[in-house]
């Protein structure tokens, strides 16, 4: 049975093969629910360490569970990559054009492989069960991240407690970040359409400017949060993008808009659909009409105290409790939220900080300081030992 230091000098001796996984996913970028060469060497790793591993979960999922019986802690990494072109100088730089890993899900990967790798070699009661997740930043053709398409294919099935972690790009290297509560925000996408009656464009008067009546719109949207709702309310409602016409000259017959609403509280998820309904029946106010639909995605993520304490103790014995930090606030989204609605769960925000640079998530220059991943590996390794009793 491994004590507190030894963990994190295990972590440290496999850190190099931790890196070498983390490059080579690096490298080899792919999109929500296209993880194909990613599962497959998560499946390879796995199956070389001797675990029992069902992959095709959630479409391009991965699961292996370590040990048997119960109880059963989970601990979930997500696979897939961004559609953004890296702009690093890099030995390790993304090879498929116009796809990078630039929210640190090949690190989480990697991570999770060397939570497999030490914990292959425990003798503990209970399961440990890793769940390499496919499309945590996209939907499928029905609207379905990667969260929810694991869970219909049992991915949950006797799981107690689920823990995950994510990078931190402006946390520093040896800290982590965690509390209870809401860390993350609900998040729904809206698509609406200005409908107006086209013409050329010296005639004006002959037409309802599709334009016109969206520039009251994008207005009374922008209003929502500061004039609609209290002023201590974390919400968002926010245009993604706008598109309409093809010439100069033609007044278009409509104009497209999209955007997308965050919130904490789902009387506040009500009221933003209520209020971004509003704003739109404008059109109509002006002579002309609109379309508008949402795509609801995943609720806010809640962090359980019981998880969140399972967490902070294992940091504090192997970090120093001084390097444990509460998150900041934010209105990210995240669909680890599927998994944490249904049984106690927390995730906690790993400092990867490079010393003296920026880089920001969702950026072609992000990257990350590979010295965290061990220690994010080893608390992973204590926690789910202390929650089964073997710490």
């Amino acid at each position: 049975m491994m004590n507190e230091i030894n963990t994190l000098d295990k972590a440290k001796a496999i850190h190099e093969k931790i890196i070498s996984w983390r490059r080579d996913f690096h490298m080899h970028p792919e999109l929500g629910f296209n993880e194909h060469r990613t599962s497959g060497k998560v499946v390879e790793v796995l199956q070389n360490l001797g675990l029992k591993v069902r992959n095709g979960v959630g479409k391009t999922g991965v699961v292996a569970d370590i040990g048997s019986g119960s109880p059963m802690i989970a601990i979930r990494a997500d696979m897939d990559a961004l559609p953004l072109e890296e702009k690093n100088d890099v030995s390790y730089a993304s090879q498929n054009p116009g796809i990078m890993h630039a929210c640190g899900h090949d690190s989480h990967t990697a991570m999770l492989l060397g939570v497999a790798e030490l914990l292959s070699k425990e003798k503990f009661s209970g399961t440990v069960r890793l769940l390499f997740q496919p499309s945590e930043e996209c939907a499928d053709e029905d609207g379905i991240s990667g969260a929810p398409r694991m869970i219909e294919d049992g991915a949950m099935e006797g799981v107690d407690m689920v823990l995950a972690l994510h990078v931190g790009p402006m946390v520093p290297t040896g800290q982590i970040q965690v509390n209870t509560g809401p860390i993350s925000g609900g998040v729904d996408s809206w698509f609406g359409k200005i409908i107006g009656r086209g013409g050329h464009g010296a005639s004006p008067q002959k037409t309802i400017d599709p334009f016109n009546i969206c520039s009251h719109v994008i207005m009374a949207l922008n209003a929502i949060v500061s004039r609609r709702l209290a002023p201590f309310t974390p919400a968002v409602v926010s245009i993604g993008s706008l598109n309409g016409g093809h010439t100069e000259n033609v007044i278009p017959e409509h104009v497209e808009i999209t955007g997308t609403l965050r919130y904490m509280e789902e009387e506040i998820h009500k009221e933003l659909h209520q209020e971004i309904r509003r704003s739109f029946e404008l059109a109509k106010t002006l002579g002309g009409d609109y379309e508008l639909k949402f795509e609801i995605g995943d609720p806010p993520m809640i962090n359980a105290p019981r998880a969140v304490e399972l967490i902070k103790a294992v940091a504090a014995d192997l970090i120093g409790d001084e390097n444990v930090t509460p998150m900041d606030d934010s209105l990210g989204a995240e669909d680890f939220g599927r998994f944490s609605s249904m049984v106690p769960g927390a995730m906690f925000t790993l400092g990867t900080k490079i010393a003296g640079d920026e880089r920001f998530g969702h950026n072609p220059l992000f990257d990350i300081d590979e010295d965290a991943l061990p220690i994010g590996t080893a608390i992973l390794v204590d926690a789910a030992l202390r929650y089964l009793g073997e710490k």
